[in-house]
């Protein structure tokens, strides 16, 4: 029997963040006799996909975490491990900020194909976020093919005129569409469950830390009561930031309000609970957690620095987080009751179904042609 083509990713985690979860995504659609997916990880500690990454054929490897100050051994470790493991056509590295060292480490030890995948269209701030503009500013030139959630991530990443020269290829952060597509029956299930009948439930889906914007979020939530609706905040997701924004909620009284309910597996149920999806990002590439909740029928409001590709429906209005907090809880108000229904045939015609953007990858993989990934 003919071995699969093995695709190597790499990654920080394989924790269930935006990119973890859309590359799972596409790796349970795979026919994993043709194509399997391997993972190269910057942590000694578990991911919450680990063990379903083994269970379907596919290995997690170690690396130590790149610091700036352990470059030397940084580079060593990458040299050995692609010394060790001539087994990958393609290595695609989502982890952009050292990308420009691992994909030509890769390329040199043998690696047939090397991707560089822009997932996202901002840095964190400080030292940290300078210096991993620093180690992107010739990523462009040091991949095979640049791979792009959406243009303003293609464009932070590896720079404008790589987009305007036609070298990103744009891959829709797709999802299960029938997986999270509004469920009316599970919804009055739920909420009768978790006594939500009859409350406004605000919902936010993300780890927390600076890019998310918990604090604004917690600002809007605030104004929404300040204007007399009483209304239940949902917030999935972990991170350093956690307790901060839980110190927050408690300082404007509204401790018993917000639900810090953490990472969940089911996370499709979470969506039908709530009324309005509430996004403050301060940069996104393309954010699967928009798309996710248009699928479920909710009313959207983003932030108008995250990619205008997010807005496949007319569920989503953009605003500006220069705004005050206060007209952002106005303008959910204002738009809060509406008639819920799923946006599938929408999302499907939009290129985001994962089943779809599967067999595409599969037969990029497969062929080496950029062809059939640029066809809508």
């Amino acid at each position: 029997m003919t071995e699969p083509i093995r695709i190597l990713h790499v990654l920080g985690t394989v924790n269930r963040g935006g990119a973890e979860s859309r590359i799972m995504d596409l790796y349970r659609q795979m026919d994993r006799e043709l194509i399997q997916f391997d993972f190269l990880v910057h942590t000694d500690r578990e991911g919450h996909f680990e063990q379903e990454i083994t269970d379907m054929g596919g290995h997690v490897y170690r690396v130590p975490r790149f610091r700036g100050s352990n470059i030397r051994a940084y580079r060593k470790a990458i040299r050995e491990f692609f010394r060790d493991h001539l087994e990958f056509r393609y290595v695609q590295g989502h982890m952009t900020s050292t990308a420009a060292i691992y994909l030509p480490i890769a390329k040199a030890s043998g690696v047939p194909v090397t991707i560089a995948h822009a997932r996202n269209a901002g840095v964190e701030k400080g030292v940290k976020g300078i210096a991993t503009r620093l180690l992107r500013h010739n990523l462009a030139k040091k991949a095979d093919y640049l791979f792009a959630c959406s243009r303003l991530a293609g464009e932070a990443v590896f720079g404008r005129q790589a987009v305007l020269a036609g070298r990103t290829v744009y891959i829709p952060n797709a999802i299960d569409v029938g997986r999270f597509c509004f469920n009316s029956q599970a919804r009055a299930s739920l909420r009768k469950e978790w006594g939500l009948d009859g409350e406004l439930v605000i919902g936010h889906v993300g780890r927390f830390d600076y890019q998310k914007n918990h604090e604004y979020l917690i600002r809007i939530f605030y104004e929404i009561h300040k204007l007399g609706r009483d209304a239940r905040l949902v917030l999935l997701g972990e991170g350093a930031g956690m307790a901060a924004i839980k110190g927050k909620a408690a300082e404007l009284g509204l401790a018993e309000k917000v639900y810090f309910l953490g990472n969940q597996r089911d996370i499709h149920k979470y969506y039908q609970v709530m009324d309005y999806f509430v996004f403050p990002s301060r940069y996104e590439g393309l954010p699967g957690t928009v798309i996710e909740a248009q699928a479920a029928g909710l009313r959207c409001l983003i932030s108008d620095a995250i990619a205008e590709e997010a807005r496949i429906t007319d569920l989503v209005q953009m605003k500006s987080i220069e705004a005050p907090a206060a007209e952002w809880a106005a303008l959910i108000l204002e738009t809060a009751d509406y008639l819920r229904a799923g946006r599938k045939d929408e999302l499907l015609r939009s290129d985001f179904d994962v089943k779809r953007q599967a067999a595409k990858m599969a037969e990029f993989y497969i062929t080496g042609n950029l062809a059939g990934l640029t066809d809508t």
